[in-house]
């Protein structure tokens, strides 16, 4: 992942509405949900909850297929764990990193 991508990713997740979408979408998994199902369930209006797929559709975030008559939206997993292991590149001083479970963060930090 670039610099740019890694950015842009970021700045898409960097609202409070997108935010609660990806989160939903991650959620949902690999079945995905419809703009519908996620308007229901978010309670955004359809006209923004458009707006702001597109924006993460632009991160590279998430992944639209045409299902019928519905389009179904799903997490991009791989993309989201690039921008992780690019955020995390450089943990440890470049050694690979122990993750303590109880505090979720870097044992070695």
């Amino acid at each position: 992942m670039t610099e740019t991508e890694a950015v842009r990713a970021l700045g898409a997740l960097a609202q409070g509405s997108r935010l609660q979408i990806f989160r939903a979408l991650v959620v949902a998994g690999q079945g995905g949900m419809t703009p519908s199902r996620l308007s229901e369930s978010l309670g955004v209006a359809g006209t923004a909850l458009s707006f702001h797929l597109k924006e993460l559709l632009g991160a590279g975030l998430v992944s639209q297929q045409r299902d019928g008559r519905n389009l179904i939206y799903r997490a991009e997993f791989a993309h989201m764990n690039q921008l992780l292991a690019y955020l995390t590149e450089h943990c440890c001083q470049g050694e690979p990193c122990a993750v303590d479970a109880e505090d979720a963060g870097c044992a070695s930090c």
